[in-house]
């Protein structure tokens, strides 16, 4: 058993991933790989709390799990699995939510948010109770860190809350997690190309904010010249908007450079330099990842053994702290009974 902490990342199979959830997610996922135990997983029973057409959903999943692979995830050193695969995920989270208040899940912002769009009766359960399922995506895998953004404390917390709830009812026994605040390595997050103020997402309405991974060169080219800038006519780095200076930020992100060298090299220039190239850096970036992207597609049935080597892998965790949960909260073992 390796004793480096514990580290328990998802995302959803449902949009595309964008070079937000690549440079803030992805790669420090991928950079991560010696220092911590990872568990990438695939949360595909969270992208059921929205309508999904059932053929779309499996094409999206073998993708997300070759763009795992493509970005540098090596399932040698790390799970990756799908949520589906291991049943302790849905116990677990049977047993969570009916330790859970309602009061807590009420004051959980997504829900708040959807129940405000269109009323709290037209909301599905599992957009209430999901949080629950998320904590024990968690807590299965005693992870000590969670990568999260700003906007995803809440549930954490929420998970925190959980631990420490179970724990002082039934005994210790689940390790309480601590969130790591991702990053694009030193710099911000990724926003929006058409309104940089607020996050390049995978869920908004319109692609054009949004530079996807599988983007060809010619798409990106066109979204990031028509990327919003300021108010000026030239680069001033130190005094840069919110648009000029999430154009920095990718530029910086995406090849290596410096904030004085990404200043030095774009002050005093033209916003039209600028965008070309940014372009050109997240092209180059992307080529290699959608080049191994491709190969990998080719070969389902690998994608799919690398997932069951995965599930085999994190049952063998998951089990452990879900049989110590069972016995916990009084709930006979599976083999108990005469004969057994």
């Amino acid at each position: 058993m390796s004793d480096r902490p514990v580290v328990l990342s998802g995302i959803q199979p449902s949009g595309a991933l964008h070079l937000g959830n690549y440079l803030g997610a992805l790669r420090p996922w991928v950079l991560g790989q010696e220092e911590f135990r990872n568990f990438f997983c695939i949360v595909d029973l969270h992208a059921l709390t929205q309508p999904q057409e059932p053929a779309r959903l499996r094409e999206q999943t073998r993708q997300l799990v070759a763009l795992y692979l493509a970005c540098g995830i090596d399932p040698e050193r790390s799970t990756v699995f799908l949520q589906s695969h291991v049943a302790e995920h849905a116990e677990l989270g049977w047993i969570l939510t009916c330790l859970t208040p309602m009061g807590w899940l009420e004051r959980m912002t997504q829900f708040k948010e959807r129940a405000r769009g269109q009323s709290a009766e037209r909301v599905g359960t599992g957009v209430f109770v999901y949080p629950a399922l998320m904590a024990a995506d968690i807590l299965l895998y005693q992870a000590a860190y969670v990568p999260v953004g700003e906007d995803q404390r809440q549930h954490l917390e929420l998970t925190r809350d959980l631990a420490q709830r179970f724990n002082t009812r039934f005994g210790e026994t689940f390790v309480v997690p601590q969130a790591r605040i991702g990053q694009t390595g030193a710099g911000s997050r990724v926003m929006a190309l058409d309104d940089p103020t607020v996050k390049m997402s995978k869920s908004a309405t319109t692609e054009a904010g949004c530079v996807l991974l599988l983007d060809p060169p010619g798409t990106i080219r066109r979204k990031i010249m028509r990327a919003q800038t300021d108010s000026g006519a030239a680069v001033r780095a130190q005094e840069a908007q919110a648009g000029v200076a999430n154009l920095l930020e990718i530029y910086r992100a995406t090849t290596g450079a410096g904030l004085a060298e990404v200043a030095a090299r774009f002050d005093g220039q033209g916003y039209g330099a600028l965008k070309r190239a940014v372009a050109e850096a997240v092209i180059a970036a992307l080529d290699p990842i959608q080049a191994r992207y491709r190969q990998l597609m080719a070969d389902e049935a690998a994608l799919d053994r690398v997932l069951a080597r995965g599930a085999a892998a994190a049952r063998g965790v998951a089990a452990t702290t879900l049989a110590r949960v069972r016995d916990r909260v009084g709930l006979l073992p599976p083999d108990a009974g005469p004969g057994a």
